[in-house]
């Protein structure tokens, strides 16, 4: 059955809260990622929060497709997001440049512990982030999720928005905002059920 968000704003027309970071590309590179939205028949839906600092997780993450409308969904807006991306992709003296550009910060898997203590610290320090993660943590599904994300907003006393792919109807989608408990288990338990309906590339999110 198809997703029906509440709001269904015009990527076009979506725009950004006074509170919400923004990016300091041109026009140009907005007119092109909205392009590229458009040749690929996307449209974006729900609204951005009017707050400064947040933790963004994007589910479900099933394909190497999921990064290419989820930055085209950043630029078209303007919104600024940090986002983690593996260290190897940095090696590749172009593609490191490339994603620099465009917010994305390398990371050492082997050591994650250092990656939610250096993430709270850089959310404290900055006056507006949006900080993004996938946390299925792979493309491939999983059976349960990776926690940093929940530890990075707990610490830091942010919300977390939930930003959703579904490919049936070629929806980028944000929802509203979740505000942690004290109970990581029952937070991350009640965003995968919220994750549920929306349909990947290659899987759904369980």
């Amino acid at each position: 059955m198809a997703a029906t968000p509440e709001s269904d704003v015009p990527m076009g027309l979506v725009a950004l809260p006074p509170s919400a970071p923004r990016l300091g590309h041109s026009p140009v590179v907005r007119w092109i990622a909205r392009a590229v939205l458009r040749a690929g028949g996307w449209r974006v839906v729900g609204e951005l929060p009017d707050v400064p600092k947040l933790v963004l997780i994007g589910a479900p993450h099933s394909s190497n497709w999921d990064g290419v409308w989820g930055f085209a969904t950043k630029l078209a807006l303007g919104v600024d997001i940090r986002v983690l991306g593996k260290d190897s992709l940095f090696r590749i003296p172009v593609l490191g440049w490339v994603l620099r550009r465009l917010g994305v910060r390398p990371v050492d898997r082997r050591y994650a512990r250092g990656v939610v203590e250096q993430a709270v610290a850089e959310i404290r320090a900055s006056d507006r982030l949006w900080f993004g993660l996938a946390p299925e943590g792979t493309r491939k599904r999983v059976e349960r999720w990776k926690t940093g994300f929940w530890k990075i907003a707990k610490a830091a006393n942010v919300p977390v928005l939930r930003l959703y792919f579904h490919y049936p109807d070629r929806i980028v989608g944000f929802g509203p905002l979740f505000h942690l408990s004290d109970d990581m288990d029952a937070d991350i338990a009640a965003l995968r059920a919220w994750y549920r309906p929306f349909q990947g590339k290659n899987r759904d999110t369980t």
